[in-house]
Order: C-alpha cells, then structure tokens, then sequence
C-alpha cells in the first residue's frame, strides 16, 4: 500500500508509517482540558506534605559578572627548604564575581488536583476582573495565566509565576480558615 506524497515521489512503508502514527496522534488530542492542568513546560507542581499542605519552591539563580583580576598563569617554584626560586606568574583577565547568590523560596500554595479547569477560568477570570489577564478564558494554565499571575504576586511583595495559596485567597478562589482570620 502506498500513500501520495508530495511533488509525486512514491512514499516507502517507513513514510506510510509515519503518516498513520501522526493521524493516530492527532487523534488523540480530544481539545478538552485534562482534570490536572499542571503544565509540562514549566516549573514542577507544588509538592504535597504528609499533612495534606502543598508548598511550592521558587528558585532564583545566581546573577554573575566579570570583572578584570588577577589569574595566575604559572605556579612558584619553591625550593625543598621552603625558598621560592620563581615567583608565580599572573596576568589581568576577566574573572566571574556572584552579584546574587542563588536564592530559594518556599511558599504554600493549592496543590496540583485543585487546579480543575474550572479552578484555572475563574483564577483566569478574577485576574482579568482586576486587569491583570487579558487572554482568553481557556481553564488551562498557560503561559498568559502565569505572566498575570506573576505581575499580580510581583506587586504584592512574591515575583513568582506560581500561584500561592494567599493569593488564591486573597482573589476568593480559596477558602480562608477561620482561625487564619486576625480579629480586631
């Protein structure tokens, strides 16, 4: 059996192998959104605690830049008695100096089976309320929703992508405890 290929050359069974496994795959995209919508692209789902918690981790790496110092090119000779025959050699070169060292932050944050497509369109939806998401209301959380979700945190004192559990409460897409509300 062969399949028309394109300009007219004949295709193998290797190309007609190829054509059903891409038909096959295709088909399996049904465009529904999945129960979890935890991206694969981007950072790992929040890890869940023997205690029920998810905590999520934001990584910052570390920020370097090069500066001119000193690389030693040859090393002293230094005799058996402990006396130096042959200085040691350096010339001026750019060396990396850390501006900021590599930080970590750990935040509570809903864990993985809470974000439903319908958990994701009204995060989506109370971002846009407050003009911070202006895409399309998909349920899925996509790199727009995380743009949005990082300037919201960002102006609140958290620069991550990451939806924390404060902010899902403070948007009224979780519950608050009642005995996380202070009294006055």
């Amino acid at each position: 059996m062969t399949f028309p290929f394109p300009y007219g050359r004949p295709a193998g069974p290797a190309s007609a192998l190829l054509l059903c496994l891409c038909l096959g795959l295709s088909a399996c995209d049904s465009g529904e959104p999945s129960a979890t919508q935890w991206p694969e692209d981007s950072t790992p789902a929040p890890e869940k605690m023997p205690d029920g918690t998810c905590w999520s981790r934001e990584v910052t790496p570390a920020v370097y830049e090069h500066v001119m110092g000193e690389v030693q090119v040859v090393q002293a000779e230094i005799a058996d008695d402990g006396t130096v025959i042959r200085p040691p050699i350096y010339r001026r070169a750019p060396v990396p100096r850390v501006v900021t060292p590599r930080g970590e932050l750990r935040f509570r944050s809903p864990c993985a089976e809470e974000m439903t497509p319908e958990f994701i369109s009204s995060l989506q939806r109370a971002l846009a309320a407050r003009s911070r998401f202006d895409g399309e209301i998909t349920g899925r959380f996509d790199p727009p929703t995380r743009a949005a979700i990082k300037t919201y945190q960002t102006e609140r004192g958290l620069e991550s992508g990451q939806l924390s559990l404060e902010t899902a409460r403070t948007l009224g897409l979780v519950a608050t405890p009642l005995e996380d509300i202070e009294t006055f």
